[in-house]
C-alpha cells in the first residue's frame, strides 16, 4: 500500500501548500525515488483517465493507448519545460524537484477530476484547467524564493503550455502527408 501512502501524503502536502502552511515538504519524496514513484502514479491515473474516456467510445488499441500515454506525458515534460525555463530566465537556483514532484501529484489530480468532469459536463474541464494556475502559482510561491509577479508569471506559462503543447501536436498529427 505505499502508492496510497504516497497519495495521502502528496494530498497532506498540497492542502499545507495552499494554505500557505510550512512543513509541507516532508509530505513529498523529493528525490529521485520520489521523482520516479509520482510518475508511476502519473501514468496510472492517465491510464485509467483513457479508460474513462473509452466509456464513451471504444477503449482504444494497444497503440492507440500508448500513444495517448504519451500525449499525457507531455504534460509533465511541458511543466518541467517551464519550471527550466523560468530557473533560467530569472537565474534561479531553486531544486526543481521541489517544484517537479509535488507538481506531478497536482497533474494527477488534474486528471482525476477531469476525467470525472469529463463524464459529467465536459465544459467544466476547461474551467477547471483555467483553475489549475492557483495551486501552481501557490506551488511557486511556497517551494521558491519567487516573488508574486513571477510566481504568477510561472503558472500562466505553465498553464499555457498545458493547454497549447497537445494541441499543437493533434494539429501537427492531422496535418495530411
Amino acid at each position: 500500500m505505499k502508492i496510497w501512502n504516497l497519495v495521502s501524503n502528496a494530498l497532506i502536502g498540497w492542502r499545507m501548500i495552499l494554505r500557505g502552511e510550512a512543513g509541507w515538504r516532508a509530505h513529498f519524496s523529493l528525490n529521485a525515488a520520489g521523482l520516479l514513484s509520482a510518475l508511476v502514479i502519473f501514468f496510472f491515473a492517465a491510464f485509467l483517465a483513457i479508460a474513462m474516456a473509452s466509456i464513451v467510445s471504444a477503449m482504444p488499441d494497444f497503440y492507440g493507448v500508448l500513444d495517448l500515454l504519451l500525449v499525457h506525458g507531455i504534460w509533465v515534460l511541458s511543466f518541467w519545460a517551464t519550471i527550466k525555463a523560468t530557473q533560467m530566465a530569472i537565474k534561479d537556483e531553486t531544486r526543481t524537484l521541489d517544484l517537479l514532484v509535488p507538481g506531478i501529484y497536482l497533474l494527477v489530480g488534474y486528471l482525476v477530476v477531469g476525467s470525472l468532469l469529463n463524464l459529467v459536463f465536459a465544459p467544466l474541464v476547461q474551467l477547471l484547467t483555467i483553475l489549475l494556475g492557483w495551486p501552481i502559482y501557490r506551488l511557486a510561491r511556497a517551494a521558491t524564493g519567487w516573488n508574486l509577479g513571477i510566481a504568477a508569471a510561472f503558472a500562466a506559462a505553465t498553464v499555457l503550455l498545458l493547454v497549447v503543447v497537445p494541441q499543437a501536436l493533434y494539429m501537427l498529427s492531422s496535418v495530411p502527408v
